[in-house]
């Protein structure tokens, strides 16, 4: 019986397998009739280079199934296919653009008629090949519980390493730049905090839960299990300082609060934690004049526009909210619109506008529950998973994803104030995109271990032997009976005798 249930849940393996080869296709299809849509509309021919395009994107996303097939076998069928959707959505809408920002700069001469895509692509590859190398290498999601504190050192070092980098861009310090190279530290950091926190609440959970005072009607935790939570809060204010970071700060003082409750299951440190994070951004908003500039876009977008304004007030808020508007609920049609007005952030998190813009509600709705469908596999996987490091990593990369959406389109949309971070696998920017990409491959990972656990059970060890009854004692055996007693004098008397 055990036998036969464990050759069903290998034979569910494989069909989840072969449900997630199905996917991979229809993903690659829907991205190669985005390319050719979008360029029927702007230049009325079909795409120089599609089938080339379109073979090199298919055989990047086999060799991704089968590295998964090979190496992680019980893994969710639907982490890699999600994730693929989106990066090739990504080249979709970063085509149709770099078109745009060339016809409209081509006269300025500036940096924006340069083409943002072929360089994506080439990180499309670099990304896969890095996630794949972690699938291929690493056995179990165990392994990183070794370096819990190595890497958290690593990233602080990288967390603050561009406030020592020369010159800002866009008002923020966020990155480093080595041999005319940039890269974005925070991205790396948001993986390897996570993993940090995962090995540390695990740790230290017990000790996190104990309860404490009650102050109206809510148990507020003791002073000094409240440590960790004031350093990683004062961690996150001094990025917001120094850095003018707001999106890195939300991100990472979030998803340790998510994994806090997650591990105690105290509403107290949720509260806590979200006073502390409003507290903290409302006094910085107001001192710090980049983030106070951002506030004040959010809270008066159109302002941009009267005679007299604010100056730290830009226009890109008001233009992401025309362009949304334009789209109405099926939108322009993929080359139609006109997103490219809104300037150099149209490739970063403005890119959601061209969703919004070109196909409507009925797009942004579809991209939306994309995230949210790649986000509710992690957060399943943490579900599955019986150790409590791997569901603490698991819950902690579906929150920072979940996060770094909610900052982006909440920013876009004029839900809360602009933070600058790039949307995860649709924007331009190489760091970004590997840092997502090292996410899905520890999902992937971390699915593996939960589908193995649920489908594949390890065989119970063999029926012990009955016990055997132990062997009932002889009886005692009489001892002889001493000699009569009127034979001991007449021994005497012969021992005695000449």
């Amino acid at each position: 019986m055990r036998t036969t249930a464990r050759g069903d849940g290998r034979r569910l393996a494989a069909r989840h397998r072969t449900i997630e080869l199905g996917l991979l296709a229809l993903a690659v299809a829907v991205c190669l009739a985005g390319h050719v849509d979008a360029d029927l509309a702007l230049t009325g021919r079909m795409p120089p280079g599609l089938l080339v395009h379109g073979l090199s994107l298919g055989a990047l996303a086999g060799a991704a199934h089968l590295a998964v097939r090979r190496f992680a076998p019980y893994a969710d069928p639907l982490i890699l296919p999600l994730s693929v959707f989106l990066t090739g959505f990504g080249l979709v809408l970063l085509d149709r653009l770099d078109f745009s920002y060339k016809a409209a700069h081509t006269a300025k001469g500036d940096y924006q008629k340069l083409p943002a895509a072929p360089s994506q692509l080439m990180w499309v590859f670099i990304s896969v090949a890095v996630a794949l190398a972690l699938i291929v290498l690493v056995k179990h999601h165990r392994f990183f519980q070794r370096y819990v504190y190595l890497l958290m050192a690593g990233a602080l070092v990288l967390l603050a390493a561009p406030v020592f980098s020369p010159g800002d861009s866009f008002g923020a310090k966020r990155w480093i730049r080595l041999f005319g190279l940039s890269f974005e530290p925070d991205e790396f950091v948001k993986v390897a905090i996570t993993i940090f926190f995962a090995g540390y609440l695990m740790a230290a959970r017990d000790a996190l839960a104990l309860a404490g005072r009650k102050v109206w009607g809510l148990t507020l935790p003791r002073g000094r299990h409240a440590g960790p939570v004031l350093a990683i809060w004062v961690v996150s204010l001094l990025v917001l300082i120094f850095e003018r970071d707001l999106g890195t700060s939300l991100i990472f003082f979030g998803v340790f609060i998510v994994m806090l409750y997650v591990a105690t299951e105290r509403t107290s440190w949720v509260v806590l934690g979200l006073v502390m994070a409003v507290g903290g951004a409302a006094v910085v908003g107001t001192v710090e004049p980049h983030v106070h500039g951002r506030v004040e876009a959010w809270l008066h977008p159109l302002d941009y526009y009267k005679p007299v304004h604010d100056k730290a007030i830009s226009e890109q808020p008001a233009e992401a909210l025309f362009s949304l508007g334009t789209g109405h609920l099926t939108g322009t049609g993929l080359g139609s619109g006109r997103p490219w007005l809104i300037g150099f952030a149209g490739r970063s998190d403005f890119i959601f506008t061209t969703i919004g813009e070109e196909l409507g509600l009925a797009g942004v709705t579809a991209i939306l529950l994309v995230y949210v469908l790649l986000i509710q596999r992690g957060l399943r996987t943490a579900i599955g998973l019986t150790d409590p490091f791997g569901k603490l990593l698991a819950t902690g990369l579906s929150a920072a994803l979940a996060l770094q959406v909610f900052v982006v389109v909440g920013g876009v949309s004029g839900l809360v104030p602009l933070t600058g971070k790039a949307l995860p696998f649709l924007a331009a920017g190489g760091s970004s995109l590997l840092a997502n990409w090292l996410m899905v491959a520890l999902l992937i990972k971390l699915s593996d271990s939960s589908g193995r656990t649920a489908l594949d059970p390890p065989q119970p060890s063999p029926e012990p032997l009955p016990p055997q009854p132990s062997p009932q004692p002889l009886p005692a055996q009489p001892s002889p009976e001493p000699f009569p007693a009127q034979a001991r004098p007449a021994e005497q008397s012969w021992q005695a005798a000449p």
